[in-house]
């Protein structure tokens, strides 16, 4: 790597100039003087120790390092061009940042967005999901969703369902004897063990089996019945009005808490107070269901 770059200002004249083959045309896209241009060529050319240029009178054309050097510049400028315009999207005056995990966006959320999305068209929403709680005080996130979540500092804490658990699969293996379905395996509250010990029945559960770090990967696995998981009540319901799940049992275990986490700058937000006041209406509406 050059221990030093040459000022972006000479590549961006060599840039143009290689690409409009005339420091005259470079000169007026970049509103220079011809002098400038010639000079800004020289400079780098001085820096690289070597010609970019073949000069005859007043026509110029590229040096085999120049189409090389070309090639680079243009690509990098581009990326430079792109990279500075997606800033633009941090800036955005209604733009309410929603951490969550991916489970949860994929299964509860995003069915729902179209119905946020008419009532609330105002809010320009940015979904960050992560698998890993976000650090609200160094993170730009207004506020998080999650079954994951500890109060922070700065942030107000709240709890907004507590979730049920069930064994459920796919409609199609209930016709298999439950001793010959695979037996899908969670983490955390989405292993068999819970359901074990909080008092579930027996439904041919085994230790061995296929096993997901990610609950929404289970869930998509039991939908696509590939076995029989214990899944999130909150997350399964959609599944289930589809016909792609049936339950088990009639039981139910305590599953995670869904809480929510606040930044106290955007506690008092319209932005912030409509979309919690959406969430909790659809978290109501599912709980009486």
């Amino acid at each position: 790597m050059l221990k030093h770059w040459p000022p972006l200002n000479a590549l961006r004249g060599f840039e143009a100039a290689a690409r409009l083959g005339s420091f005259h045309k470079a000169a007026e896209e970049l509103h220079l003087t011809q002098s400038a241009i010639s000079q800004q060529i020289r400079s780098l050319e001085t820096f690289l120790e070597q010609p970019l240029f073949h000069r005859s009178g007043r026509s110029v054309s590229l040096t085999d390092a120049g189409y090389d050097l070309h090639a680079t510049t243009q690509a990098m400028l581009q990326h430079l061009s792109v990279g500075i315009r997606r800033l633009d999207q941090y800036r955005k005056p209604n733009q309410l940042v929603v951490n969550t995990t991916p489970a949860f966006a994929r299964h509860w959320l995003l069915p729902r967005l179209g119905d946020f999305h008419r009532q609330h068209p105002e809010v320009d929403l940015w979904l960050f999901t992560t698998f890993e709680v976000p650090d609200m005080a160094t993170q730009t996130v207004d506020l998080s969703l999650r079954d994951d979540l500890e109060p922070q500092a700065e942030c107000s804490h709240q709890v907004l369902f507590e979730d049920r658990l069930y064994p459920a699969c796919h409609p199609d293996l209930l016709a298999q004897p439950a001793a010959q379905r695979t037996t899908l395996h969670g983490e955390r509250e989405m292993d068999w063990s819970r359901w074990s010990v909080l008092g579930g029945e027996d439904v041919g559960q085994r230790t061995h089996g296929l096993n997901f770090s990610d609950p929404g990967l289970l869930l998509d696995a039991a939908c696509e019945g590939h076995g029989v998981a214990l899944v999130s009540q909150l997350l399964a319901a959609r599944a289930e009005e589809k016909g792609l799940l049936r339950a088990l049992s009639e039981r139910r275990v305590a599953g995670p808490e869904w809480a929510c986490l606040v930044h106290q700058d955007s506690e008092k937000s319209p932005l912030t107070r409509s979309f919690m006041g959406w969430v909790r209406e659809a978290l109501a509406v599912q709980r009486c269901a």
